[in-house]
């Protein structure tokens, strides 16, 4: 499962390591890829139900799930509620794990905020709505810039869900594969998710980003083809 702005072909050098040893169902999200976006504001949640509701109508026994990023979300919520039997669970650079939150961040949001609110009193419903998304693209992400208002919304949702009272739920063998360097979802999350999940080791790559499996294609093979060899 990819990460945000992202589809299966960002991670077809996961999907290539995994097949020597297992059979590779490789989603596009939907939302993302050739898939068409929700009809209503999804969560976490959803995106874990619409999974679920896959692996059903095909019939799986016990798969594997790997996740990278947002993937790594669904993957968690799968894992922890436990509505499917999974066999066990690959976390790559995943996200799940609200970020601390310093003084700057706050007074971002809070003083926009307050120029909504500002803006609602002065402004036409048409000015308001084209204003706020300008200053929406500005102030967020490259991700959130580069999404439809639709996908915005979505993101909004699911960037805000904190993951971690899940951890301690995920009862399958877990494999956490991290670049140090990752500043989207920093190394000390994959040490959180590794402390709370049960059963859980952590492979870290020096000099690696968000992306570790395309920075370190080689090793990241090798680690995963190690943790695949043992599953059924």
């Amino acid at each position: 499962m990819h990460g945000w702005g992202c589809s299966h072909t960002t991670v077809s050098v996961i999907a290539a390591a995994a097949s020597i040893t297992h059979t590779v169902y490789n989603l596009d999200m939907p939302g993302f890829g050739l898939s068409p976006e929700p009809a209503s504001v999804w969560g976490v949640a959803e995106y874990c139900r619409m999974v679920e509701n896959f692996i059903k109508a095909l019939n799986l026994s016990k798969p594997v799930l790997v996740g990278h990023s947002f993937g790594g979300r669904v993957a968690i919520m799968l894992a922890a509620h436990q509505n499917i039997e999974i066999d066990s669970l690959v976390l790559v650079d995943a996200a799940g794990v609200k970020p601390h939150r310093n003084l700057r961040y706050y007074f971002k949001v809070y003083s926009f905020k307050a120029a909504k609110t500002l803006m609602r009193l002065a402004l036409s419903n048409e000015k308001y709505t084209s204003r706020i998304e300008r200053m929406r693209a500005r102030r967020g992400s490259s991700d959130y810039a580069n999404a439809s208002p639709a996908m915005r919304a979505i993101m909004s949702k699911v960037v805000n869900e904190d993951l971690t009272p899940l951890l301690s739920s995920v009862s399958k063998p877990t494999l956490l594969i991290w670049g140090e360097n990752d500043t989207a979802t920093p190394i000390s999350d994959a040490k959180k998710m590794e402390q709370l999940i049960p059963d859980a080791g952590l492979v870290s790559f020096p000099g690696c980003g968000h992306y570790s499996f395309l920075e370190n294609p080689i090793q990241f093979k090798a680690v995963l083809n190690s943790f695949l060899s043992t599953r059924p």
